[in-house]
């Protein structure tokens, strides 16, 4: 009889846990992107947003590569892009950890990042070639430069300018948070967030920030809405060389936690009236 008594009260307790779970838990909010899309009849064409290229700021590392005929007669110039702690390749993207660690290595030891530091001058000091202005031009531009620069001393030389450590950060309320260095420098706002792991189903979605680092080393917030498809078309949707977005936690992660904590008290209350009941009637 006891032990029959002692087993309602326990299905007892595991429904005032379950229905403590279900009562507490908010209302699930629309975490759709592009919710001003139909899901159905005909789309319209989304504008694409200007992209222009970045330009190289203080600190910056750039891949220069000069080829020729003859390899030999460039290899000095190309060596500058093996760094000193690190043998990856230039153009492989780094992991959040290696980027991470890579933005807080000393200047002159950028620990798994190759290529030529832009000093606090503006210039990159290439053997042979010399030391050459690269501050507030895009790759571009430089590949250009710096080839009329070789010229002088070889013929017909190719040159390949890129970043080699193009970063963004993401953080907040994503999956994996963390310092992402990129081969390519035509990254968007979408591409970062998949990096990331996408949004938790807490992240904010209307309300991401933004923080753009400008040319004279201010920093200029935006906000942005993923559920607005204009994003598409919006000046902010390419990310620049570090970049910072950070997906601040809505209002349900509170809700939730504290559910979360209102049912364990409810746990703990259950299992502690079921063992008082348990002891004063045996």
């Amino acid at each position: 009889m006891r032990r029959k008594h002692l087993l309602n009260l326990l299905i007892v307790s595991l429904i005032l846990f379950v229905t403590s779970g279900l009562f507490s838990c908010s209302s699930q909010k629309k975490i759709k992107y592009f919710q001003d899309i139909p899901d159905s009849g005909q789309l319209k064409t989304i504008p694409a947003a200007a992209y222009t290229e970045p330009k190289v700021q203080v600190d910056d590392i750039l891949s220069v590569v000069v080829q020729t005929i003859d390899p030999l007669s460039t290899q000095v110039i190309n060596a500058g892009n093996i760094g000193s702690s690190s043998s990856t390749s230039p153009n492989m993207p780094l992991s959040p950890l290696t980027a991470a660690s890579a933005a807080t290595a000393g200047a002159g030891q950028q620990s798994g990042v190759s290529g030529y530091l832009v000093d606090k001058e503006g210039n990159i000091d290439i053997p042979i070639l010399g030391k050459i202005q690269v501050v507030g031009h895009t790759t571009s531009e430089l590949k250009t430069i710096i080839h009329d620069v070789a010229a002088k001393y070889y013929n017909n030389p190719t040159v390949i300018v890129r970043y080699a450590n193009f970063k963004v950060s993401v953080t907040g309320e994503v999956l994996k948070p963390g310092v992402y260095v990129l081969p390519n420098e035509k990254v968007t706002l979408l591409d970062a967030i998949a990096m990331a792991g996408d949004l938790t189903i807490f992240g904010k979605r209307d309300n991401v920030l933004l923080i753009r680092e400008n040319l004279d080393g201010t920093k200029t917030p935006y906000r942005v809405n993923l559920k607005k498809s204009d994003i598409i078309s919006s000046p902010y949707f390419y990310l620049r060389q570090n970049d910072l977005i950070y997906v601040q936690p809505d209002v349900a992660k509170s809700a939730a936690t504290d559910a979360a904590q209102a049912r364990n008290y409810t746990i703990i209350g259950s299992l502690l009236s079921v063992l008082v009941i348990y002891l004063t009637r045996k």
